[in-house]
């Protein structure tokens, strides 16, 4: 199995940060998803790789193991993590499930598939086999912890171990052990609810979305409506498998152009000097579109305007939100000898108060 250095699949060095990883991801996810070169088949590998890079990285606990068996997965594996990783339903990408055989789906603008784990992460924190889980070898019982070179049983087992307990003992979540290969008891332990973790732009949670979910075998198309908002959740009764319920909490990232306050939407409008000082209509951009603002003659810096109902729409609640427009006004930062000449003149015909005489008293 190759070692995947997830670092450098994000161009972050080891020190960085959990802030640095996510900035990186994002970056890197936007620049490469199926949406924006669609039918781009290397861009679509890298798009899978980011994401699996992130989901281990992403998670501080995760993030932690991974940095303290690096190269040394080889003994890990050998430790029992192969039989590990066949046996459980962990799920994969930026989606994190907990409980269950839950897995998220990407798929290109063409259909296809791409949320498949790399060998390196099925072993490193499990995952599904599409193969299906290995019959036991020739007199092992099933669910038998797995055997090291030499006929001893794995790292710190005792040989009456349950594999659970095996797992648990190399730093696993034995909640994570599915049919394949869990034991009677960690079966017993299965939650009424099962979780997972969608991430969503905020253009999809203003417009709603779908996500594909696999529970089980199953195919589910999870519906999210518009106006969801991060810790929003969606409740899917009895789909999460063994009469479980599907829980899905939505997690929606940042903008870099809109700031979200609850239904309210806010955003900066740069302006000419020009049309600060002498007024016009100005193009803003909206999650609905692009409409135009009348900006008036004389609009000081930092200035807000209110745009009614071209917010987030409201989820339990009709209508929408309001969109904040505050404007910033950009200065010309080159002059020629002419046109400085000229502001002199315009400056001197201006009668402009002192701004700041009520501080000098």
């Amino acid at each position: 199995m190759e070692f995947r250095d997830y670092y450098k699949i994000l161009g972050v060095p080891r020190t960085a940060s959990q802030g640095d990883i996510k900035k990186a991801y994002r970056k890197l996810a936007r620049q490469n998803h199926p949406d924006v070169k669609p039918g781009d088949k290397p861009a679509e590998q890298r798009f899978k790789d980011l994401n699996e890079a992130h989901a281990v990285l992403g998670d501080p606990a995760k993030r932690k193991q991974y940095d303290e068996l690096g190269a040394n997965w080889e003994s890990f594996s050998r430790a029992g993590a192969g039989t590990a990783g066949r046996a459980g339903g962990y799920a994969a990408g930026p989606f994190a499930a907990s409980g269950g055989n839950v897995r998220y789906e990407f798929r290109t603008s063409s259909g296809e598939d791409i949320g498949g784990f790399s060998d390196f992460f099925r072993m490193m924190f499990g995952g599904a086999d599409p193969d299906g889980p290995r019959p036991a070898s020739a007199g092992a019982r099933a669910g038998a912890p797995p055997r090291a070179r030499g006929g001893a049983t794995g790292s710190g087992s005792t040989g009456s171990d349950s594999f659970e307990d095996i797992l648990v003992q190399m730093g696993i979540d034995g909640s994570a052990v599915g049919r394949g290969g869990g034991t009677a008891q960690s079966r017993a332990r299965r939650p009424s609810v099962v979780e997972a973790t969608a991430g969503l732009t905020l253009e999809e949670a203003f417009h709603g979305t779908t996500r594909l979910v696999e529970v089980d075998g199953r195919r589910l198309e999870v519906t999210i409506p518009p106006g969801v908002d991060t810790g929003s959740r969606i409740r899917l009764t009895g789909k999460g498998g063994d009469g479980a319920d599907l829980l899905v909490t939505v997690r929606v990232e940042r903008h870099p152009v809109f700031t979200r306050r609850g239904a309210d939407l806010e955003r900066e409008l740069p302006l000419t000097l020009e049309e600060a000082l002498l007024g016009a209509a100005v193009p803003v951009g909206t999650l609905k579109g692009r409409l135009e603002l009348t900006v008036p003659p004389g609009t000081q810096n930092g200035r807000t305007f209110r745009l009614t109902g071209q917010g987030m729409p409201r989820v339990r609640e009709s209508g929408s939100g309001d969109l904040y427009v505050r404007t910033r006004v950009v200065l010309p930062t080159v002059l020629s000898d002419e046109a400085r000449a000229a502001a002199r003149r315009f400056l001197e015909l201006v009668d402009q108060p002192n701004p700041r005489q009520t501080e000098q008293r």
